[in-house]
C-alpha cells in the first residue's frame, strides 16, 4: 500500500473527514456565515481533526523466521515429552524435532514467500508445541483410556495429529533435497561439458616453454 493510500485510511484523515463533514452541516444550517469564512472554518476542522488522530502503529511481522526462536521452541516442545509420553509418541516428536533442525540452514534456499518455510517455522513454533500440550493437559489416565472421537483416545489422537505432522516435514525435506541434488546434477553437467568426460581436469597448455 502506498503512502497516500495509507493516510486515506488513516484514523487523522478519518477523524480529520469527520469534523470537515460536521462544519459543511453546520454551513447547510447557515450557523458558519458567508464565504470564504465557512470554507475556513471547514478547513480547520479537518485540520484540527488530523492534528489530534492518533498514528497508525506500525504493524510487527508475527512471523518472521528466526532460527533461535525455532530452536528454542523445538527444544522445549521436546523436553516436555521426557518421561510423559509414550515411546512412539516421544521418538516421532524426535524425529520431528531433528528434520526441522536439519533443513534450518536451508533456510535462505527457500523462494520468497515460500509456503514448505512459512510451514517449517509454523510448526516449531506452533503446530507441534500444541499438539503436545493438548495432550499433556488430560489427566493420564483419560487420556489413555477414554474414548473421545470415533473409538479413539486422545493418545490415539495425538499419534493421528504427530503423524501428520512428520509425513509434511517429510515432504519439506524431501523438497529440499531434490533441490539440493537437481543443483549437484546439475553442477556435473557443466563439469563434463568444461573439462570432457572421463578427461579429468584439462588444464591449459604450459607458456613458460617447460615440458
Amino acid at each position: 500500500m502506498t503512502p497516500f493510500l495509507r493516510y486515506l485510511v488513516s484514523p487523522k484523515n478519518l477523524i480529520g473527514c469527520a469534523l470537515a463533514l460536521v462544519g459543511l452541516v453546520l454551513h447547510l444550517f447557515g450557523l458558519l456565515g458567508p464565504f470564504p469564512v465557512w470554507v475556513l472554518v471547514v478547513v480547520a476542522l479537518y485540520a484540527a481533526g488530523a492534528l489530534v488522530g492518533p498514528h497508525r502503529r506500525a504493524t510487527v511481522a508475527k512471523d518472521t523466521f528466526d532460527p533461535q526462536e525455532i530452536k528454542r521452541s523445538l527444544d522445549h516442545s521436546y523436553q516436555m515429552t521426557h518421561g510423559r509420553l509414550p515411546v512412539e509418541a516421544q521418538s516421532r516428536v524426535a524425529r520431528i524435532r531433528a528434520e526441522i533442525l536439519e533443513l534450518l540452514p536451508h533456510a535462505a534456499e527457500f523462494p520468497a514467500g515460500s509456503q514448505d518455510l512459512y510451514v517449517l517455522r509454523r510448526m516449531a513454533v506452533d503446530y507441534l508445541p500444541t499438539t503436545i500440550d493438548a495432550y499433556l493437559a488430560l489427566p493420564a489416565d483419560y487420556a489413555s483410556r477414554r474414548v473421545v472421537q470415533d473409538g479413539k483416545t486422545p493418545l490415539q489422537v495425538m499419534d493421528e495429529q504427530l503423524e501428520l505432522l512428520e509425513a509434511r516435514m517429510g515432504e519439506i525435506a524431501e523438497a529440499v533435497h531434490r533441490r539440493d541434488s537437481d543443483r549437484l546434477l546439475a553442477n556435473g553437467i557443466f563439469l563434463e561439458e568444461r573439462f570432457g568426460r572421463g578427461g579429468g581436469l584439462a588444464l591449459p597448455p604450459d607458456q613458460s616453454g617447460n615440458r
